[in-house]
């Protein structure tokens, strides 16, 4: 019965893994924030927009980037045609970055696809 209910939890756990959240919305970050002070990384994108499906597939996809990411960061998508975006921040074309922190004061903008290697050079020294 212990061995049962051992693997039990172990698939449980698996499953919630497996599922996780890669990307929260804008106000689930906010409420992360209070608790970490990561700093949030909005990754502006629209509909059809080819520079920002290759992120998605080249970068985001990345188990290991996207862990370098989740340790760095609080990810969040916002979608140019169905989201609003915060802070009247100002995009001119996507995927657009931008870093902020606990003050929700713009730290980094970076515009843009990019290559793994990249991506983690423009971003690794934001704090």
């Amino acid at each position: 019965m212990g061995n049962l209910r051992l693997v039990v939890i172990l698939l449980a756990l698996a499953c919630v893994s497996i599922f996780a959240k890669d990307f929260y919305t804008y106000e689930e970050a906010l409420e992360i924030q209070k608790k970490s002070n990561k700093v949030i990384m909005l990754d502006v994108v629209r509909d059809g927009c080819h520079y920002c499906e290759d992120m998605k597939k080249n970068v985001f996809q990345d188990k290991e980037m996207l862990e370098w990411i989740n340790q760095r960061f609080i990810p969040v998508e916002i979608n140019l045609d169905h989201d609003e975006i915060p802070l009247e921040l100002k995009v001119y074309f996507t995927p657009t970055f931008f870093f902020l922190d606990k003050n929700q004061k713009v730290l980094k903008k970076v515009p843009g696809s990019w290559s793994i290697e990249d991506f983690k050079d423009l971003t690794k020294g934001i704090k």
